[in-house]
């Protein structure tokens, strides 16, 4: 089979009823697509139609985008949640888990939950807000749609190509899927999401579709916790146990798709992939949303499985998902105490000279700082017994101790050279209530959320100033159709693209974070941003005042908003057959 053709068997029918809650899908997408202004000339990303194909436009940006397309019926109010939790409505069962001595079990409590609103997206007509469920049940999430819009370098619409629904899906709130990254050569972006396979336990395959429940939190058909509460993401009679792949999404210059499923990051999400020089994928990402205790992880096949297959991790493209103990897990990180598998809840990447850097930015345990994975030069391979040895280490100059998981926040990765790279902070998303004189942004956020520009000096990494300025970090905005009460702010930035200009100066593309009153900060509208910084520059830009270009050095343009029910994800300088490099170093 070659490389990136890989296509999955098609679906068993499943003996059971299966009652989707999504209804008339594709007519909304389209609805929605076509209201954003865009002209969609292929309905599939596979569609073989040379006479009328979708193409990226030259020295365009790519922009992951998702719509949310529930209704009221979506969630039923009093439900159990996750759906098929064996424990009922905010109840608990027990299970029997097998551990590492032969013939013995543990007994293990998986609680549930309660769903205490309906499907609706917040609006002006009521008060229900499906994110109200996100407080009674961990999991909570809904699969949304995938749109890559095109656009040109200051925000205008190009066109926007829909990614296929029953191919490949996001939760809408997970604020941290869908990074776009475009491959070493420039041929082609990635990103990860959901695909169905078989369910734990052998049953039929799990359909992909928008408005299922809880799939970022499900199981990997490869990797099956018994305590995780999240047993299908479906309402079906009876009830059929779903997982899905944490799947790798190559989309080349002419929209054309290919799919590589994966088994990591069982009962949580894969962030970003990008594509190396080799041709092999390299994933971050984090698992383990079940019940396994910290003594249980290393003492039951199970734990042990999850804290094989999270973090950094190297995938075949169109190659068979690999199972454990073969999933391709690089490096190992575990600092004290910490809960096993949980310190390399990695968010961030990026390929720099053949070598791959990543970010951690979230989660109480390990180390929130910027990472080297393996030597300077060298993009890991191996087995996986082999790419478990390869070293991962925090880059000189940055955050280095456990205090660092309330004090830093890193997400998106852009180096302009070798001694530049620039960082975004999303910020620590604490709501300041009530404002202080209008602003909602803890004293951290206002810190050190934002761009982060960082220099090599002597060996050692030292962070130069945060560009804000534009940002209007803490500032609640308004919008359009959306409940004022929950009205957003910008907390930092997450995602980003670079490019380094022929005039010394560096230009950022970044997707904004948000701070809110909502059950879920991940479904907030939010925004894209442009800055532009001069590449030597080693203090804040100032500019003189007389409104010319050195005055808009350093200072954020929003080049784009989300609407209500849309979430920005990921941005991409857009890939094409015959790549060039005229332009500058993208984020590369």
């Amino acid at each position: 089979m070659s490389i990136g053709t890989q296509r999955k068997c098609a679906p068993r029918r499943s003996p059971f009823r299966f009652v989707p809650k999504q209804t008339a899908v594709l007519a909304v997408v389209a609805a929605m697509a076509l209201a954003g202004g865009a002209f969609i000339s292929k309905v599939s990303a596979n569609d073989d139609d040379r006479s009328n194909r979708f193409q990226f436009q030259p020295d365009s940006l790519v922009l992951s985008r998702s719509v949310y397309v529930g209704t009221a019926a979506t969630v039923t109010i009093g439900e159990t949640l996750p759906l098929g939790c064996v424990g009922g409505p905010n109840g608990t069962s027990n299970v029997s888990v097998p551990t590492t001595t032969p013939g013995t079990s543990v007994e293990i409590a998986v609680p549930c939950g309660i769903a205490s609103d309906n499907g609706e997206f917040p609006n002006l007509f009521d008060a229900h807000n499906v994110w109200n469920n996100s407080g009674s049940d961990g999991s909570f999430g809904i699969t949304s749609p995938i749109f890559l819009d095109n656009l040109s370098t200051d925000g205008r619409l190009l066109s926007t190509l829909p990614i296929p629904s029953d191919q490949i899906v996001t939760s809408f709130s997970s604020k941290s899927e869908l990074a776009l990254n475009r491959s070493i050569d420039g041929k082609s972006i990635t990103f990860m999401a959901y695909h169905g396979g078989p369910g734990c336990g052998g049953f039929p395959v799990a359909p992909t579709a928008p408005n299922l429940l809880d799939v970022s939190a499900s199981n990997t058909p490869g990797v099956c916790d018994l305590t995780n509460p999240v047993i299908t993401t479906f309402q079906s009679t009876p009830v059929v146990p779903a997982a899905y792949f944490r799947a790798v999404a190559e989309v080349d210059s002419d929209g054309r798709l290919n799919v590589t499923d994966g088994n990591a990051y069982s009962g949580d999400n894969g962030r970003a992939a990008i594509k190396g020089a080799n041709d092999l994928y390299y994933m971050v990402g984090n698992d383990n949303s079940g019940n396994l205790s910290k003594k249980q992880l290393t003492t039951t096949p199970s734990g042990i499985d999850l804290i094989n297959a999270t973090g950094a991790e190297l995938l075949v493209p169109g190659g068979t998902p690999p199972v454990p103990p073969n999933i391709g897990m690089i490096g190992r990180l575990e600092f004290g105490t910490d809960k096993p598998g949980k310190d390399t809840n990695f968010r961030g990447l990026t390929i720099f000279n053949n070598t791959l850097y990543i970010s951690k930015g979230s989660g109480g345990n390990g180390i929130n700082t910027v990472y080297q994975v393996g030597s300077v030069g060298t993009l890991p391979t191996g087995t996986a017994a082999q790419l478990a040895g390869v070293p991962i280490t925090i880059l000189p100059g940055f955050p280095n101790t456990a205090a660092s998981t309330s004090t830093a926040f890193p997400f998106g990765l852009f180096f302009a050279n070798a001694t530049t790279l620039y960082v975004c902070d999303e910020g620590d998303g604490t709501l300041v209530t009530p404002p202080v004189n209008g602003n909602v942004a803890d004293a951290q956020s206002l810190a050190t959320a934002g761009l982060q520009k960082w220099s090599l000096v002597n060996g050692t990494w030292t962070m130069l100033y945060v560009l804000q300025d534009g940002l209007n970090i803490g500032v609640p905005y308004n919008v359009a159709n959306y409940p004022a009460a929950l009205d957003p702010a910008t907390g930092g930035c997450r995602n980003i693209a670079g490019r380094v200009n022929h005039d010394g100066t560096v230009t950022i593309y970044a997707i904004t974070s948000t701070i809110s009153a909502n059950g879920d900060t991940g479904a907030d509208p939010n925004k894209l941003v442009k800055v532009t910084d001069r590449l030597s520059a080693t203090t804040l830009p100032t500019g003189d005042g007389d409104n010319d270009r050195d005055d808009r050095l350093g200072h954020f343009a929003i080049i784009r908003s989300a609407k209500a029910g849309e979430v920005f994800r990921g941005v991409a300088f857009a890939p094409s057959s015959d790549h060039d490099d005229d332009h500058g170093g993208d984020n590369h």
